[in-house]
């Protein structure tokens, strides 16, 4: 649950609770049935002690020198959960009948500034993946041993944060994310919107449809720091102006506490709703859609990119996807398109612009993807895509290496935190690497 007013891009008032460490968490409680019934709510701390009270339907409750959640390798104790146990009692002809319902909460704040990503004050760089839930075996049937080392492959990575591309994954993912301390910017289904026809009042009804059933399911949820409303539609169509003004606004009011994006493929110059977005997120794939075979064009077209951009909107920048596809075990020197070779000098050429860029407006990047994934099938696709740093199969590719260690120095980076590469197990956890 988040602390603390609306979210306000840039403001620092509204993180004063945080400042006098001061934690508070708000609920709201929804009773059916009978009226005769007494509401009692507790939040308890990892050792089980009550920490703040309250009684009713709804309220406040305050914590006094509260544990924040942190993400994953940007405290020494990331992913600190409390437990909200909301006890209801009813009176029935045989008596008083209690039950309880206990649900996970961090405390933990977010801001946006023109060139900031803050989670609880401080400045956040988003550096991992977007992921597909998708397997060899059950495809994208859930599968909690293949959750749990997908998990255990992004702590070792050193990524602290994925994009669910692109759509809700299981709730369960969810759950490990608040454990975890992975960070999740948390993607609606609104992929393939593309036609002018899609930007009509019939698909806007439904996608604010389809926010609502995010937020609702997803709201309490400390690791889902941003909303994405969609994954590259075609933002540059007259009608995408109103359309995405008018869902962002309803996003916003869903949940004043969290900033909102979509994923862009479009020109910054023709783009008429980064307007409305409080993160710009840019897709882009130099020197693997154009440009085939020459990397050396990367760095200026990738600057230019960024520049552009930011002199634009003044807001900041995620690289949201980039990469190449690869397939395990083809090498060639020099590089050759679907070679390992290739795609660690491609992500090479990229990390030489993230790391100028870093330090002015760009919050983070996101290598697309974490693992090959089954697609239709077709001519431009080798059994799959294949831009994966892991194989299908969830085996490193080199550029699994590259990004590691990447990941980690960027982490170490963090001047906040005195020893990141301690922060390595879960605590209270099942779960250790």
């Amino acid at each position: 649950m988040d602390p603390g007013p609306a979210h306000k891009s840039g403001s620092e008032d509204w993180q004063c609770p945080l400042l006098r460490h001061c934690g508070l968490v708000n609920y709201q409680a929804s009773v059916q049935g009978s009226a005769r019934f007494e509401l009692a709510v507790r939040l308890l701390d990892a050792e089980g002690q009550v920490v703040a009270h309250h009684t009713g339907a709804q309220g406040q409750l305050q914590v006094p020198s509260a544990h924040l959640w942190w993400p994953y390798l940007m405290h020494s104790y990331p992913a600190y959960l409390y437990s909200l146990e909301v006890r209801l009692t009813a009176q029935t002809a045989a008596g008083p009948v209690s039950d309880f319902y206990t649900l996970p909460v961090g405390i933990r704040t977010v801001a946006v500034t023109n060139s900031q990503f803050l989670i609880n004050g401080k400045p956040f760089y988003f550096h991992g993946v977007n992921k597909h839930e998708d397997a060899d075996i059950r495809g994208k049937g859930f599968d909690w041993p293949l959750l749990v080392k997908d998990f255990n492959l992004l702590r070792w990575l050193g990524a602290n944060a994925f994009r669910t591309s692109h759509y809700p994954y299981a709730e369960e993912v969810m759950q490990l994310c608040d454990r975890y301390g992975i960070v999740v910017i948390d993607e609606s289904p609104g992929v393939g919107i593309v036609l002018a026809e899609s930007f009509g009042n019939v698909s806007l009804h439904h996608h604010l449809e389809v926010m609502e059933e995010l937020v609702r399911r997803d709201k309490n949820h400390p690791a889902v720091v941003m909303w994405s409303v969609a994954n590259e539609p075609a933002s540059f169509l007259k009608p995408a102006g109103y359309y995405f003004k008018t869902l962002i606004a309803h996003t916003k009011a869903l949940d004043p506490y969290r900033p909102v994006t979509y994923v862009t493929n479009s020109n910054y110059a023709v783009d008429l709703g980064a307007p409305y977005v409080d993160v710009i997120c840019v897709n882009s794939y130099y020197s693997w859609y154009h440009d085939y075979g020459h990397l050396e064009v990367i760095p200026l077209q990738l600057t230019t990119q960024f520049e552009q951009w930011y002199s634009t909107y003044q807001k900041p920048i995620i690289q949201s996807e980039y990469g190449a596809e690869t397939i395990a075990g083809f090498h060639q020197d020099p590089p050759l398109m679907f070679t390992e070779e290739y795609q660690r000098r491609l992500l090479e050429q990229y990390h030489l612009v993230l790391d100028q860029k870093r330090r002015e407006y760009v919050v983070g990047e996101l290598i697309w993807n974490f693992a090959d994934f089954m697609t239709d099938q077709s001519p431009q696709r080798a059994m799959g895509n294949k831009k994966g740093i892991f194989t299908r199969q969830r085996q490193p590719k080199g550029a699994a290496f590259i990004l590691r260690e990447r990941y980690w120095r960027i982490a170490n980076e963090t001047k906040h935190l005195p020893s990141v590469v301690k922060a390595q197990c879960l605590g209270n956890s099942l779960f250790t690497l």
